[in-house]
């Protein structure tokens, strides 16, 4: 019994140690048995690659199915900055729709206040050229929102720039308003009560020799010989002489872009580099250069291109009277000249 005993111990014994014995009938023992070095290696390769391939499976689990904390704070920073560009590009949206709204009033509004030159609409929303501007931002998560937010950034500072500077040049305007005021050819060049001396107006018309369909660039106001003609804004005289088809021709530098001629003079009263004001008499109305009768042809130009003079005489007509004028001005019958 006690030899059983012992024998069952000692056969657990073996098993926990994995100690091996074999039976040797001849001597009647149990002698050990030593595993060979092939057979070490391949039990120790066994176990290494047994705890590599639970370990890997343990690690990929956790991987894939448990954050780490670090892994969880970065993905609420990632979902707080997705929140924070879809508000950013919100705000831009506003501020672009905001800006341009501003540049409409600016260009329709305060420009023709003030006469400004218009600023072109290729120039007030240009972009930044170049495909590869924002390439650097391709590899980023999220990189569509990424760049779309950056070029709205980028045109909305470009336009801010535009409108600045449009502001600013505004504002030098609104400063020297009084004196541009006294040099804008606000008046009609002779006394024309009733508008009984509005002969033709600007635009398309028939010449009164050649019966041809021309352009006519500027008014003629029909009076007799030696009417006064008057300076129509405080200005400079950069020609006073004869001048082809015009005769006896009057030219006035205004400055601010405007300038205005004075033809087919009888007298010319004034002098190249003389100052004049508006309202003085600078020559009288003839018949000199190609007309048909006793007239002054006068024209207003600004920036160097002719403008209908039809607009510029607020000064000395009222509502009533302005629209009679526009109305006569726009009849399409034959010129003087």
């Amino acid at each position: 019994m006690q030899s059983t005993f012992y024998g069952i111990t000692l056969m657990r014994l073996f098993r926990t140690r994995k100690i091996y014995y074999f039976y040797n009938p001849n001597t009647l023992t149990y002698e050990r048995v030593y595993p060979s070095v092939r057979d070490r290696f391949f039990i120790v390769l066994r176990h290494l690659s047994s705890g590599i391939l639970i370990g890997a499976g343990v690690f990929f689990v956790f991987m894939y199915f448990f954050r780490s904390p670090v892994e969880m704070l970065l993905q609420k920073e990632n979902n707080l900055l997705q929140t924070q560009y879809d508000v950013l590009a919100h705000r831009l949206d506003e501020a672009l729709t905001v800006l341009d709204d501003i540049q409409q009033r600016d260009e329709n509004l305060y420009r023709v206040i003030f006469q400004a030159r218009t600023i072109p609409e290729s120039v007030r929303k240009s972009g930044f050229g170049g495909a590869n501007r924002y390439a650097y931002l391709m590899n980023l998560s999220n990189s569509e929102l990424i760049i779309e937010t950056t070029r709205k950034m980028d045109l909305l500072s470009k336009q801010m720039y535009v409108q600045s500077n449009s502001l600013e040049e505004l504002f030098a305007l609104g400063k020297d308003l009084e004196k541009r005021s006294q040099c804008v050819p606000a008046i009609q060049p002779v006394s024309n009560r009733k508008l009984k001396h509005l002969a033709s107006g600007y635009g398309t018309r028939i010449d009164p020799i050649y019966h041809t369909l021309r352009f006519h660039s500027g008014m003629d106001f029909s009076s007799p010989a030696g009417t006064d003609i008057y300076a129509t804004g405080n200005g400079t005289v950069i020609y006073s002489d004869w001048k082809h088809e015009y005769g006896n021709c009057i030219i006035i530098d205004h400055g601010y872009d405007f300038k205005t001629l004075y033809a087919h003079q009888s007298k010319n009263l004034v002098k190249v580099g003389q100052k004049v004001t508006r309202g003085e008499v600078i020559g009288k109305v003839g018949n000199t250069g190609k007309s048909t009768g006793p007239h002054l042809h006068y024209e207003v130009h600004l920036r160097n291109k002719p403008d209908n003079p039809a607009k510029y005489y607020y000064r000395d007509l009222g509502p009533e009277e302005y629209d009679d004028m526009i109305q006569i001005a726009e009849n399409h019958g034959q010129v003087m000249d």
